[in-house]
């Protein structure tokens, strides 16, 4: 079975206080993007779990989040089985997009269906809140309002256009990693040591997506996490503004960094955007792509 794992960014991003087992409560709203991994799965005829990937700087031993799914899944169902996995990384690695998230995501569907396990999705999600906070919303994709530490879920409906869950018809976006790596944890941490904060209402971001108000998503953008990270790394800013000077309807970072994606109405002035960024800065990965209505599809 060959699956395609969709990335994700943030449209909304709060935090709202710090639980005592260190988890977060957050506000966001997150939306599926055309960017995605691609897993190769099958079954082993013994119960070796075997992980491989194109991406040589990935572990693929038991640290790898596919291989903890993989266990997760065999402890859930109290059944024992091998995957032999190929995966095909085109979602930057710690970029803020959910990539291993995604990849957790996608190994749970595909097994489901190849051992006939005949879990629900809502099952599926029970099991992927526990390999990590993004992976239910992974799992069911699209346009989501996102509560708890992320796993309260309220799906947030989209207009209709050409293109399926596009904000509105043309609607695109450059998604681009600086060549560097931010630790989550981190910028966590030096939100904790920031005290209260004013939370904007994410009611404005909800309502100009229903809309189909590009615009008004374009000024509604926010990541409580995106100051934090810019004070250390300036570069994130400036892609920003070589976004908006470009002609985006509007740029933020995704997650905690250091992904920097951009809101255009044409996919010409997009690409053109993408090309400015690679002249003036170095980033580790960059492309042009649209919002998507689904998180995991099977090819095979």
């Amino acid at each position: 079975m060959k699956i395609n794992a969709y990335a994700k960014i943030n449209l909304f991003l709060d935090v709202l206080g710090r639980r005592p087992n260190g988890y977060h409560d957050v506000s966001m709203i997150m939306q599926s993007v055309g960017l995605y991994d691609t897993l190769d799965i099958s079954l082993a005829p013994d119960n070796r779990i075997d992980i491989t990937s194109d991406n040589a700087s990935l572990p693929c031993d038991e640290s790898n989040i596919i291989y903890k799914t993989v266990v997760r899944l065999r402890e859930h169902s109290n059944r024992d089985f091998g995957a032999i996995i190929r995966l095909n990384k085109r979602i930057p690695m710690a970029a803020g997009m959910a990539g291993g998230s995604a990849d957790a995501a996608a190994t749970l569907i595909g097994l489901n269906k190849l051992l006939s396990l005949g879990l629900t999705t809502e099952e599926l999600c029970d099991i992927g809140v526990t390999i990590g906070a993004d992976v239910p919303f992974c799992i069911v994709g699209g346009t989501y309002r996102c509560e708890g530490i992320g796993e309260v879920m309220t799906k947030i409906d989209t207009p209709e256009s050409k293109t399926g869950a596009d904000l509105a018809t043309g609607t695109c976006l450059v998604i681009a990693k600086p060549d560097i790596d931010i630790s989550t944890a981190t910028v966590y941490r030096q939100i904790d040591s920031e005290g209260e904060h004013i939370h904007p209402p994410i009611d404005r971001m909800i309502s100009a997506i229903t809309d189909n108000d590009v615009s008004n998503v374009s000024a509604a953008l926010f990541n409580r996490l995106e100051a934090v990270t810019v004070k250390d790394n300036p570069i994130i800013q400036q892609m920003k503004d070589i976004l908006i000077r470009e002609g985006a309807e509007g740029a933020m970072m995704s997650g905690s960094g250091p992904t920097v994606f951009g809101l255009f109405t044409d996919r010409d002035t997009a690409e053109a955007a993408l090309a400015v960024l690679h002249e003036e800065v170095a980033f580790a990965a960059g492309s042009v792509t649209q919002m998507m209505d689904h998180g995991i599809e099977i090819i095979d």
